[in-house]
């Protein structure tokens, strides 16, 4: 094993899954804390030494069956990919009977030590990282929008929500570079956890040398890689790929039964009790039906929300996602993607993906080019996307063959030379029902077609542009207001407003004060009899039968921020009302003006298993920014979801591309590279990307033969 300066970890070994034990051990020896936690969340057992906090997320896992579904997936692959995940775990637990989790404090704050790694556990791992990531409980607050306000308020609200992951990324082929080659870009935009969600890695072998970001606890670059000749990334693809079944269960003598579309049947159940550290042991019932796993709901549960009185009353929602149907998550694409040399090459590995469903650039130094969809998307009625469908009509049941994915060849770029995606309704369009809005994909195009001559290290300026597009339609309220019937106060601030450049900067007041007046519209609307409807699915009573795990995705509040274009341009708000609440907001914020910038009130507050106690810096953005910091409006200013990495793949020369994580390469309080890419991150700020066995420092590394004479 090599380092360089930043501490980024450099693998070498003489063979695939050499250098997938090499990856898991070096991993384990700056993760080792993660990887524990990650494997408790897996089996459902974190709130043994986490507390109470994580007692919902355990009883989901358990529920969802994430650790047998892994099981069933790694039983499925195959021999050759098996061996290669099994060597990553193999590592894995080597490091740790080496002492790899000595170097982290949290083991000894929270009692709790390290255990094996089985081979399966990375596919668990991957599961239990994207359970939520295609966002199944937004199916709940679609059914309860239906419910409260009626169908015509679900399009209101059908953007990417507060509990969505996205990213950004753009394509610039060699038209367009300084160097004659593709350049790649872009940063996934993710919860922020501390140690980060992606590790920076170099992976060499003789069939491979590929430089990238990988899921600690998982082997390969599956998201973003660049081995030399080809370069790849992802966004999420705002697919609609798992469903929800409302179920009808009851209860015959020790038998539980379902009803489906040929009655009653019975179905597998079982009891699992976890613990909680400072709390009494939790019991969930496991229930799993044909149609999915039980997650809301039981037996002996009342009618669903809004179902009480029914004929058909449903006590109980299924989940259907296709790893748990049919075994098969897509491992086969990762050991693919390490070798790869072409677009072809990388398309011919997604081609086996699963989940989740991406939207996928990639680029070759011979200058191929492509851009298209990677997944498993099934085929069912359109009403299943929307929310919860019934089990006992089997007009709802999946069809055998998939979706078919959109690919747009280059000649079919709406802009030549240039491929963008950021969640928006674009690429995969036919396969999602909630995007985001286009403002960053439009703000990125409008970037990178202002010059050409583009080089690696200028794409900072696109990764951590401020602009904020969708200010238009409150600014657009406000330039309605007569001045005459406001304050003094107000109507400074209006005019400040109404002359304020739109980028939500650190340094900016005026970005502050914009932030203060749309908390207040979404306190306001929140408040209006036209919405209060839908105050009945927040705070934590849990009166509707929804378990808090999904309460993210039912925060009226944050949805109505989310939707604030949508509600101020249109929907059950009467237009006069709209003026009269931006008015009301205008003099409350300029009556609460105590001169800050936005950087003061706008603070990273990342997601830390044990919390250090830090205080984490400010940094500029907002949601519909290109810089993706997103916050809740009307509720903090704090935010939690950002950028959980930057790159830049050169085709030209590998070596001239760069990175940055929010931290750090190693997730070990206290080491020298735990925080040293922060300040960078927060200013965006790049670091070179080293593949030069020659400028890196070697570290000692057992070999697999040191432990497994049997490889």
């Amino acid at each position: 094993m090599f380092r360089d300066d930043w501490g980024i970890p450099h693998v070498r070994a003489v063979g695939a899954r050499e250098l997938a034990y090499g990856q898991g051990y070096v991993t384990a020896l700056d993760r080792a804390w993660q990887l524990h936690v990650e494997r408790h969340r897996v089996l459902g057992t974190s709130a043994a030494f986490l507390g109470a906090d994580a007692a919902d997320w355990d009883g989901l896992a358990r529920r969802t069956r994430l650790a047998d579904t892994a099981r069933r997936c790694y039983e499925r692959l195959d021999a050759g990919t098996a061996a290669w995940v099994a060597a990553y775990a193999e590592g894995v637990g080597d490091a740790f009977a080496d002492g790899a989790h000595e170097r982290a404090p949290e083991f000894a704050r929270t009692g709790s030590a390290p255990a094996p790694w089985e081979p399966w556990l990375p596919l668990g791992v991957w599961l239990s990282t994207h359970l939520l990531f295609a966002g199944f409980p937004a199916k709940l607050w679609r059914g309860e929008l239906t419910r409260r306000l009626g169908p015509d308020a679900v399009p209101l609200f059908a953007t990417d929500g507060p509990g969505t992951a996205g990213s950004n990324g753009w394509l610039v082929t060699g038209d367009r570079t300084a160097s004659g080659a593709a350049l790649l870009a872009g940063d996934p935009h993710r919860f922020i956890e501390d140690p980060g969600v992606y590790q920076q890695i170099h992976l060499a072998a003789p069939a491979c040398d590929v430089v990238g970001l990988a899921v600690p606890g998982v082997p390969g670059l599956a998201h973003f890689g660049h081995t030399g000749q080809v370069a790849w990334a992802i966004t999420n693809a705002m697919a609609d790929y798992q469903d929800l079944y409302r179920e009808r269960l009851r209860r015959t003598g020790g038998v539980v039964e379902a009803y489906g579309p040929g009655g009653w049947e019975e179905v597998a159940a079982h009891m699992e009790t976890y613990q909680v550290a400072g709390g009494e042991p939790v019991t969930v019932e496991v229930v799993e039906t044909e149609r999915g796993t039980v997650v809301v709901g039981g037996p002996d549960a009342g009618p669903l929300p809004g179902e009480e009185g029914a004929a058909e009353a449903a006590n109980a929602l299924a989940l259907r996602h296709h790893p748990r149907v049919s075994g098969r998550l897509g491992f086969e694409t990762l050991p693919a993607l390490l070798t790869a040399r072409t677009v072809a090459d990388v398309s011919a590995a997604v081609d086996h993906w699963v989940e989740p469903v991406n939207v996928l650039l990639a680029a070759d130094t011979e200058g191929g080019l492509l851009h298209r969809a990677a997944g498993y998307v099934p085929r069912r009625p359109a009403a299943n996307r929307l929310g919860p469908v019934p089990a006992w009509e089997a007009g709802h049941a999946w069809q055998d063959e998939p979706e078919p994915l959109p690919e747009a060849p280059a000649a079919s770029w709406a802009e030549p030379g240039l491929a963008v995606m950021a969640n928006e309704r674009g690429l995969a369009g036919p396969l999602g029902t909630e995007f985001a809005p286009p403002y960053r994909a439009d703000r990125i195009r409008a970037l990178l077609t202002a010059r050409t001559g583009w080089r690696a290290g200028e794409m900072a300026a696109v990764h951590t542009d401020t602009y904020l597009a969708s200010a238009r339609p409150l600014l657009a309220l406000l330039g309605r207001l007569d001045p005459a019937a406001l304050g003094e106060p107000a109507r400074r601030l209006r005019e400040r407003l109404l002359a304020w450049d739109r980028h939500m900067d650190t340094g900016s007041v005026d970005a502050a004060r914009y932030a203060a007046l749309r908390a207040e519209v979404v306190r306001l609307l929140a408040a209006h009899p036209a919405l209060t409807g839908l105050t009945g699915t927040e705070g934590p009573a849990r009166a509707d039968g929804y378990p808090p795990v999904f309460r993210p995705w039912l925060f009226a509040t944050a949805r109505i921020a989310y939707a604030l274009e949508s509600l101020l341009t249109g929907g059950p708000v009467a237009e006069a009302d709209r003026l009269a609440l931006v008015a009301r907001a205008l003099e409350t914020a300029a009556g609460d003006d105590p001169g800050l910038t936005w950087g003061a009130l706008h603070r990273l507050a990342p997601w830390q298993a044990v919390a250090s106690g830090e205080e984490w810096p400010t940094v500029g953005g907002d949601h519909d920014c290109v810089l993706s910091t997103s916050s809740l409006p009307g509720v903090t200013h704090l935010f939690a979801r950002g950028p959980a990495a930057r790159y830049v793949w050169d085709l030209a020369r590998r070596e001239d591309s760069l990175w940055a994580v929010p931290f750090g390469a190693c997730g070990v309080p206290g080491d020298p590279h735990a925080r040293d890419q922060l300040p960078l991150w927060r200013e965006g700020g790049l670091v070179p990307v080293v593949t030069d066995f020659t400028r890196l420092r070697p570290v000692p590394l057992p070999t697999p033969s040191d432990r497994s004479p049997d490889r």
